[in-house]
């Protein structure tokens, strides 16, 4: 590849190297909840039954929690946009709730674009489907971007 053509951000798929998981208690928290709510609830319903769902489980667990989060996106300093996060967790991890038959590759690039905008380093793409499908985003600027897809059919 051309190296003009070569991003300075870097993709890894897969677990960990055996080093702590960034802000791993705030997740593991939320992963958590996204299993007692899909235990719960199931497959079926729309997207924001899911989030408000989360957000009252996260609550129940005492932690920090605020739905319809805004952020503003710059570019040379000037607002060229805004979109609202589902759900900000302990004012450190961005959540995004999808719902339907598959999880897109499309929820993972918006999950990432939220996290650059923000200054936040991690997010999770909850996604209440058929199977339950969680993926751990982390986005910064030393590492770039790290995707762990953990998918299960035990729930």
């Amino acid at each position: 590849m051309d190296t003009a053509m070569q991003k300075q951000e870097t993709a890894h798929f897969g677990g960990t190297t055996g080093a702590e998981l960034l802000h791993g208690d705030i997740t593991g928290e939320i992963i958590a909840a996204f299993y007692a709510v899909y235990n719960e609830l199931g497959y079926g319903f729309l997207e924001s039954v899911y989030v408000r769902a989360i957000a009252i489980e996260l609550f129940q667990r005492r932690m920090g929690v605020a739905r319809e989060v805004p952020v503003t996106v710059f570019y040379k300093g000037v607002t060229v946009g805004s979109f609202r996060a589902d759900l900000v967790v302990a004012d450190r991890v961005i959540v995004e709730v999808t719902a339907g038959e598959q999880a897109a590759d499309a929820d993972r690039a918006q999950l990432l674009n939220y996290l650059r905008a923000s200054g936040r380093e991690v997010g999770l793409l909850l996604h209440f489907g058929p199977k339950a499908v969680l993926r751990r985003v982390i986005h910064t600027r030393k590492l770039g971007e790290m995707i762990t897809p953990v998918e299960t059919n035990d729930h």
